[in-house]
């Protein structure tokens, strides 16, 4: 197998989306669009991966910090030959094959983008290999006049097309695949003397033709070539996105109550038996093992669930949240950085940040675990068995042993035994008629005003 490299066209402006924001940053399922697109080059083990940027360039510079990323800067926009042109600097030496991506065109699958590489190494060799497909609505899509085998015969912008080129259904999707050896030499030949003036990208299809070299185009689902130019579009892709992952979620052993309700992040991931009633959201970092029930109205991020657990409804899991098996985590719970045992429940109206709770442990309705000073973060300790009454207050750093309880209305500061009992509130006292007596006092006031 050739080495891979990939040039991921960013340079764009983006004007459509109205945002400080650069398009390519835009989330779809919760992470960046140009970064979506990048693991998936990744799984392909490419050699270099190149990213042409333009307007606001030190926002997608700082995205793909860390990443092996080489950087080309298109300063001046004048079309996608010229933003490809760009990258031949950062791919100086390298002898392969190049794919050609957009960085708003985030869902292009891997096993895709090695089907285009399988085809450009065919026993044919095309000069490039293009990726088509058919839209329910061509509209201005570049057009792709080829033969039953795919062989290319023309392809042509919309604005330049004649009406029966225009008649066409199968576009250019702008993704291609081309060898390094090829790739800047017909780069160079491009010109400009079209209808907006700029060097076309597909233009290297016809000179490669010309010198008597065909090219190829292979056809794909036309969601996963979409692109994204404004809200509208980013909502409509990740509509689509979420719908599939539905489907995927069911089909892998899942039950999802109101499929169209519950939302998933690009990395969750779900183990069999789960259970998902309507209106949950899971951000990313999200692990469920098998058997696990997410009621209704639950926010997940950064949490993993371990079997036979139970969750919600209206609980919320913050990052760092460890969900013991048999566990339990009633309504409107919240749990931070905190592992809650095996068996062990929080079942009502509770706050656990920074916390670790044992197996078996019980949290009673409306505990708080008092975290945070203002300036630093402290941990509590609650152990096996132990009894947290209700409307408790456990101020960090702190623990509670095994087997211990704490009285309802507690506000413990200091650290409590294994199986003792621990009462930290004001003494009740009763005062009997005094309530009668206040009243009459208090109505006899009001008259004489």
């Amino acid at each position: 197998m050739r080495p891979i490299a990939a040039i991921v066209l960013a340079a764009g402006r983006g004007t459509r989306m109205r945002s400080d924001r650069h398009k390519v940053l835009h989330p779809i399922a919760g992470k960046p669009m140009l970064l979506q697109l990048l693991d998936s080059v990744s799984q392909l083990g490419a050699e270099r991966q190149v990213v042409v940027v333009g307007d606001r360039r030190e926002q997608v510079e700082a995205a793909v910090a860390g990443r092996g990323v080489a950087i080309a800067h298109q300063a001046e926009q004048l079309g996608t030959g010229h933003a490809v042109a760009q990258a031949q600097g950062a791919l100086d030496g390298f002898s392969g094959d190049v794919l050609i991506l957009y960085g708003d065109v985030p869902l292009v699958r891997a096993e895709t983008m090695r089907a285009m590489l399988d085809r450009l190494q065919a026993s044919d060799a095309p000069a490039c290999v293009v990726l088509g497909f058919r839209p329910a609505d061509p509209g201005a899509y570049g057009r792709v006049i080829a033969d039953d085998a795919g062989r290319i015969d023309c392809m042509v912008e919309y604005k330049d097309a004649s009406d029966a080129e225009r008649a066409v259904t199968l576009c250019n999707s702008g993704l291609m695949a081309v060898r390094g050896e090829d790739l800047f030499a017909l780069l160079s030949r491009v010109g400009n003397d079209n209808a907006a003036g700029e060097y076309y990208l597909p233009d290297i299809v016809m000179l490669a033709s010309g010198d008597g070299r065909a090219s190829a185009v292979i056809e794909t689902d036309a969601v996963e070539v979409t692109g994204v130019n404004s809200r509208g579009e980013l909502a409509a892709l990740e509509a689509e996105w979420q719908s599939q992952r539905r489907a995927r979620a069911m089909a892998e052993g899942a039950t999802l109550i109101a499929p169209e309700t519950v939302w998933f992040s690009h990395d969750t991931r779900l183990g069999r038996d789960v259970t998902v009633e309507p209106n949950v959201w899971f951000g990313p970092g999200v692990s469920i093992d098998d058997g696990v029930v997410i009621h209704g109205f639950s926010h997940l991020e950064g949490c993993s669930i371990a079997t036979g657990a139970g969750i919600g409804p209206y609980a919320r899991l913050r990052p760092g949240a460890e969900i013991g098996r048999d566990a339990r985590v009633g309504n409107f719970v919240e749990l931070k950085k905190a592992v809650l045992g095996e068996g062990a429940k929080a079942n009502h109206l509770s706050y656990i940040g920074d916390a670790d709770v044992g197996a078996g442990a019980n949290i009673g309705a409306g505990t708080i675990t008092c975290n945070y000073d203002g300036f630093f973060k402290y941990r509590t300790v609650i152990g096996e068995g132990a009894f947290i009454g209700s409307n408790s207050a456990l101020v960090a750093p702190v623990s509670v042993g095994d087997g211990a309880i704490v009285g309802a209305g507690s506000v413990v500061t200091k650290d409590v035994e294994r199986d003792a009992l621990a009462l930290a509130r004001g003494r009740q006292e009763m005062r009997a008629g005094w309530a009668a007596r206040f009243r009459s006092m208090m109505k006899a006031r009001k008259a004489a005003k």
